[in-house]
């Protein structure tokens, strides 16, 4: 690992990552919002972002200087289940916006082009040996594979978003669990974890980080979470 990957991962150590993303159906879908909130993130502690497309990373550098999991969200038509950095058209602009960290869909479901993720990765590592990659898995078989394909950073994010892990434990704790201990490389906690207590439980079993995202950013979802306690 070169000296720069390894100054990214040691900032992030033992902190908060913030996902700062709006999709186009959400009321603060815009690139300057994400910018603001990324901002505030910064300002409360966090130590690093997750961000959605390269208009909103562009922006959010303005604001913070924070390392940054960069993602974008395509839907391609063959495979539109596996969306998250799914070809070599996303991975290319978000190097080429010199994002620190770029996570991607990294299930075992078959990608767009009907490529499979070891096809797929063995390219992108290829092509980009020095770049960090996050894999974003659903369960342990899933992180186990990646971890062994040469992904930098396993992560949680789609438990319970794949038609296998339908109904899992949230957050997934045994998931993190496990990788901490069995895959040998640094674990990123992503996905369910609302809750500082959550939070606070994830990183004691060992990860390198935790993400949170709709509990921080998403004032709607938040809001209709009251609004339901009132039904």
């Amino acid at each position: 690992m070169t000296d720069k990957n390894k100054a990214v991962l040691d900032r992030l150590q033992g902190g908060l990552v913030v996902s700062c993303q709006a999709l186009p159906n959400e009321p603060l879908h815009s690139s300057y919002i994400m910018s603001r909130m990324a901002y505030a993130a910064f300002l409360g502690g966090a130590v690093g972002i997750r961000a959605n497309t390269v208009a909103d990373i562009i922006e959010i550098r303005k604001t913070v200087d924070l390392p940054i999991i960069g993602i974008i969200k395509e839907v391609y038509p063959d495979h539109p289940d596996v969306y998250i950095t799914p070809t070599m058209t996303e991975v290319d602009a978000l190097v080429e916006c010199g994002v620190e960290i770029i996570a991607l869909d990294a299930t075992r479901r078959v990608r767009p082009g009907g490529r499979s993720l070891a096809d797929f990765f063995g390219e992108v590592r290829a092509k980009y040996p020095e770049q960090l990659f996050m894999a974003d898995c659903a369960d342990f078989q899933d992180g186990m594979a990646a971890a062994a394909m040469g992904f930098d950073l396993i992560g949680t994010t789609m438990a319970s978003y794949t038609p296998y892990t339908s109904g899992c434990e949230l957050p997934p704790y045994g998931m993190i669990a496990d990788l901490v201990r069995e895959c040998g490389k640094p674990v990123v906690a992503e996905g369910n974890i609302g809750t500082p207590a959550q939070l606070r439980h994830a990183m004691d079993l060992g990860v390198l980080t935790v993400v949170v995202g709709g509990a921080i950013t998403r004032p709607m979802q938040i809001t209709q979470k009251f609004v339901a306690a009132l039904q």
